[in-house]
């Protein structure tokens, strides 16, 4: 699928020269702006000796300034999951106004941040002289989660939207791509400044159950007492309010929702940073969650299932549609969990058919990641079993984009 201002491919089967380049020149063809401003590839791993030769031949043949993705063991393309036999993917955008910088770095960049100054002077690029960040990972050699934590405080209340690439699990090898070049480590980050920015939508695919609680005592990753009762009394009680139906949803895909804001009046979807509960113990009244919640935090229990992760997702969309009424969207990258697809929803092309009817038709390309990373609330953090879907749109609406 494509509209005005971009457009996506896939490129089945192994790397050939020749019908690689007719394939790039072709898509590009299809793009109906003048000049491309961004290109985005993302590469099965069975073409990681060829990977920089690829990238070479489309930032020839399909006219790309700037170029970058990362490998992953299924893609995505307009509105299809190819989820065997993957290829390669290339999405091609146009994006009026937009200033874009990209820049490499890895875990000993990572470890030498020692002030808010550090990534800033590192990239080149001001808090205030961007708008979001698109990110792609290594999974395997970076600390995500504390890069992350460094990196909102130095651009704090900036989006940041990605996944961590996926690859050769068994061999741990993932790779990453910034114009010519092939990392095998480390994070390719976009910057996405001046008349463009890029909206980060994130679906973490729960329901919520239950009522909200506030925290009365935790420590480290155990949530000991809710609302001044044993945590796991709560948990039970709120187990056996669902009906039979629901309580057979529910088992073996409970989660614990963590508000990322408390100065809120209501919470809702999307308010809740979503995280594993990973035991309970009746003896104790304990609970052990993926995360380190606070005392006096609010949380709520969370269901994930298909029909959950559906919902979730249609809401997200639904809700980014109403809230970008009047400006252009330019196109978009999806990055979707490895467990999800047809895993998940026994059916193909799920996340990437639901983006196109809600928000399409736009050219969207993606991949499925060993972790997503999107907004909740004003910070972003690291998922799994999400959805993070960044949207290239006008930043204000009114403006009249460059014609096309």
């Amino acid at each position: 699928m494509t509209n005005a201002y971009s457009v996506a491919g896939h490129f089945q089967g192994p790397f050939e020269e020749k019908a690689l380049c007719e394939w790039a020149a072709a898509l590009r063809g299809q793009l109906k702006a003048p000049q491309v401003t961004l290109g985005l590839v993302f590469m099965a791993p069975s073409w990681f000796d060829h990977a920089a030769d690829a990238l070479e031949l489309l930032r020839l043949h399909a006219r790309v300034p700037l170029l970058v993705g990362c490998s992953g063991a299924s893609l995505i393309s307009g509105g299809e999951e190819i989820e065997t036999n993957p290829g390669l993917t290339l999405g091609l955008y146009h994006l009026p106004g937009a200033n874009l910088k990209a820049c490499h770095f890895t875990q000993t960049n990572v470890e030498a941040c020692g002030s808010t100054h550090y990534w800033p002077d590192h990239t080149g690029v001001s808090p205030d002289g961007t708008h979001a960040w698109l990110v792609f990972a290594d999974p395997y050699r970076m600390d995500c989660e504390g890069w992350l934590r460094t990196w909102s405080e130095s651009y704090p209340s900036l989006p940041v939207t990605g996944g961590l690439a996926s690859g050769n699990h068994a061999q741990q090898a993932t790779q990453l791509y910034l114009d010519g070049q092939v990392f095998d480590e480390g994070v390719v980050a976009v910057s996405v400044g001046g008349e463009v920015t890029l909206e980060g939508l994130l679906s973490q695919g729960c329901t919520p159950i239950g009522d909200t609680w506030t925290i009365t005592r935790a420590e480290r990753n155990f949530i000991m007492q809710i609302a001044n009762r044993p945590a796991y009394a709560v948990l039970s009680d709120t187990f056996a309010k669902l009906t039979p139906q629901e309580q057979q949803k529910a088992r073996g895909n409970l989660l614990v929702g963590l508000v990322t804001n408390e100065y809120q009046d209501e919470f809702h979807r999307g308010d809740f940073l979503i995280r594993n509960l990973l035991g309970a113990d009746p003896a104790s009244g304990m609970l052990a969650v993926g995360a380190f919640p606070r005392t006096g935090q609010t949380m709520q229990f969370q269901r994930r299932d298909a029909q959950s992760s559906t919902e979730d997702l249609v809401v997200v969309l639904d809700q980014a549609r109403a809230r970008l009424a009047g400006r252009t969207i330019y196109g978009g990258c999806l990055c979707s969990c490895n467990g999800r697809g047809k895993t998940l929803f026994s059916e193909s092309n799920h996340d990437a058919r639901l983006v196109q009817e809600h928000v399409g038709p736009i050219g969207l390309t993606g991949f499925f990641c060993n972790g997503e990373i999107g907004p909740v609330g004003s910070r972003s953090f690291l998922h799994g079993y999400s959805a993070a879907l960044g949207l290239f749109v006008q930043k204000t609406a009114g403006t009249n984009p460059a014609k096309v």
